[in-house]
């Protein structure tokens, strides 16, 4: 989960999904909805993952759509974290917060904001493979 699944958690459920395919269940929202990221896009296509179908949705929408069976959370945003625990008061499920940059924020020339981007997606893709081995 991250403020608006435009940016950090589609890349992070892409990267899942990628590493770890069916053996687990993995879904991405946002506290907010917001637009999918070109550059998101573009960094995981170098990678060789298709973000191009992600499209974004808040928690609501997830919750209304599939329900909220989850038995982690994993908050990438400050707003994030504080809506996963939230969701606890009715939801078992863990939480964990992985603090991670806001490539959004990143000004300078177009290379620079692809490198802040694959920054994120290199970070996640360690965190992800480290926490979901087992």
């Amino acid at each position: 989960m991250c403020a608006m699944n435009a940016v950090r958690s589609p890349m992070a459920e892409a990267l899942a999904k990628h590493f770890f395919g069916k053996s687990i269940y993995v879904q991405s929202a946002g506290a907010r909805k917001g637009e999918i990221d070109g550059f998101a896009r573009e960094v995981l296509e170098e990678i060789g993952i298709d973000l191009s179908r992600h499209k974004p949705k808040s928690v609501e929408e997830l919750e209304e759509w599939e329900g909220l069976n989850f038995d982690l959370i994993v908050s990438l945003s400050p707003e994030a974290h504080h809506r996963a625990l939230e969701l606890t008061r009715t939801l078992a499920a863990e939480v964990e917060y992985w603090p991670t940059m806001d490539p959004t924020l990143v000004q300078g020339s177009r290379e620079q904001k692809l490198d802040a981007y694959r920054d994120l997606r290199d970070g996640l893709t360690r965190r992800i493979k480290e926490r979901l081995r087992s």
